[in-house]
């Protein structure tokens, strides 16, 4: 009987692991994805995800602009069918926009047939709406489950998770939202934010894009370069080579 209630905890507290692995931005189990730079660097990445939403979008990237910040934006397919105008804002303004899958789903518990049609699909928005654009693709709700990210890759999409949020697709205050980022930044970071919601087109994003600009101004201030993750992904291979090399 202790055998078999032992085994019984073993069974359930990998169960629990496996689960969060499923889910966590750093967890490995299932295959890696660039989460940031070393502990320390002063780069940071500020990525955005569920757009392309009108009007907050425009309104955050306005806010990039005052602040000559370029950013990295996770988009929805359908939505970028719907408004391509805006995708295509986003790259003429100079950010870089990746792949949310197009109808966002949590890919645990899609199969592999699914998880391809969805990145394959959300593709095709993109390259509809702005043509060429970076092969960077991030899992709704940072869901996978064996496989996922092999599929992507195969599709020669590179995995991005993140390793700070603001918990802001809860519609938080924007001094929650900034509370929240700057508990969890130590430099290197690539950090998660909404422009938009999977749940409805035109979701309220307004208290971050308040946010945004109350993070970068702080952030600039204290010495710290705001990159998109193509060329955080650069410092990371840099920093490879040089180990390398030593």
């Amino acid at each position: 009987m202790g055998s078999f209630v032992i085994g019984a905890g073993f069974a359930a507290a990998a169960a629990v692991a496996a689960g969060y692995q499923s889910m966590a931005p750093t967890g490995h189990w299932y295959g890696r994805a660039f989460t940031g730079l070393k502990r320390g660097t002063r780069q940071l990445a500020l990525t955005f995800d569920d757009g392309p939403n009108d009007p907050h979008t425009l309104r955050l990237s306005e806010v990039l602009s005052r602040h000559n910040v370029k950013a990295t934006f996770f988009l929805i397919g359908s939505y970028v069918k719907q408004r391509p105008d805006i995708a295509r804002e986003l790259v003429r303004a100079g950010h870089i926009v990746g792949n949310h899958t197009f109808s966002h789903p949590n890919l645990i518990f899609a199969s592999a047939r699914e998880t391809t049609k969805e990145l394959r699909d959300c593709e095709q928005a993109l390259m509809d709406a702005v043509g060429e654009h970076s092969r960077l693709f991030r899992p709704p709700f940072g869901g996978r489950r064996p496989g996922t990210l092999k599929i992507a890759r195969a599709l020669g999409l590179e995995p991005v998770m993140w390793s700070v949020t603001g918990w802001d697709w809860k519609g938080k205050p924007a001094e929650y939202i900034e509370k929240k980022v700057s508990q969890q930044i130590r430099g290197g970071d690539v950090i998660l934010l909404h422009d938009g919601s999977h749940a409805a087109f035109g979701a309220d994003r307004s208290q971050s894009v308040v946010a945004i600009d109350r993070i970068i101004a702080t952030y600039s201030a204290q010495g710290y370069e705001f990159v998109t993750i193509p060329e955080m992904m650069q410092e990371h291979a840099r920093g490879n080579l040089s180990s390398v090399a030593c």
